[in-house]
């Protein structure tokens, strides 16, 4: 039901079984997009660029999968500009919409957002029309996180989440109300009224890489020095490979700044395994 509300879409297939994959495949063509129905930070999704690419595509996105007895999705390839998140509040008082926010993505998973993303007036519009198709046609209250494609004044809608989002965490800087705030007051029903942003803001994932089951962090005191810069630690006490631990966000006169010093400031952060 929610797709007849997105007026363009890249050609994509539903798949259960191996063998209806590998025909959507063929059938959508090459190079094309795998992932899970469901899965968190990109896992399970990869790229087929090749027949040879199927079977290992297939098994990826089967164990990445959190739900939906292995049902997997088989997206076209579409060229495109940027991609960007529009935090959109389906509220007691109407919808209402986040500035759109930029990202850079590495492996699936969000490394870098920032907001505002720069962007025309004709797709900034566009994009807000489908956003709120998109989350009146799901209903409830609360945030969500719409995902779209931007090819000059064209949107394609990408992915939809009914909650806050990874690349929205930029919002506990950039906004008077962040993501957290605007999705609990949402759903307890109380009104939005608007949304004030502060300007030129960024935030970088602090990563994490080794084997421990007690992970602490050193070098926060020079990393929270700096100006209009603030460190989140997510508490996960233990790791096994990569993951995100935490995020640096920064406000600054301009998103090439902002970005520049969020990664600075998380890369600063020392993780002790």
């Amino acid at each position: 039901m929610l797709l007849k509300h997105c007026l363009f879409l890249p050609p994509y297939a539903f798949s259960d079984q191996y063998d209806d994959f590998v025909a959507s495949v063929e059938r959508i063509g090459t190079p094309c997009v795998v992932k899970p129905i469901m899965s968190s930070s990109g896992k399970g999704q990869s790229v087929i660029k090749t027949p040879e690419d199927i079977a290992a595509a297939w098994q990826y996105a089967q164990e990445g999968g959190r739900a939906g007895a292995g049902r997997v999705i088989v997206e076209g390839f579409v060229e495109f500009d940027y991609e960007i998140t529009l935090l959109t509040v389906r509220a007691v008082d109407g919808v209402h919409f986040c500035a759109p926010i930029g990202h850079r993505q590495e492996g699936g998973d969000y490394r870098e957002s920032w907001q505002p993303q720069q962007m025309s007036e004709t797709a900034l519009k566009a994009a807000q029309a489908m956003a709120e198709k998109v989350v009146n046609a799901l209903g409830g209250y609360g945030l969500f996180g719409v995902e779209l494609f931007i090819r000059g004044d064209e949107v394609l809608f990408s992915e939809v989440s009914p909650r806050p989002h990874d690349t929205g965490m930029v919002t506990l800087i950039s906004q008077e109300l962040s993501e957290f705030a605007l999705h609990t007051r949402a759903f307890l029903g109380l009104p939005i009224h608007s949304i004030t942003q502060y300007g030129p803001s960024a935030s970088a994932v602090i990563l994490g890489h080794g084997v421990s089951q007690d992970i602490r962090f050193d070098n926060l005191t020079e990393a929270l020095a700096r100006p209009n810069t603030q460190v989140r630690l997510f508490g996960k006490p233990e790791i096994n490979g990569e993951r995100r631990l935490g995020v640096a966000l920064t406000r600054r006169d301009s998103i090439a700044h902002a970005v520049e010093e969020a990664v600075e400031t998380a890369a600063s952060v020392k993780v002790i395994y």
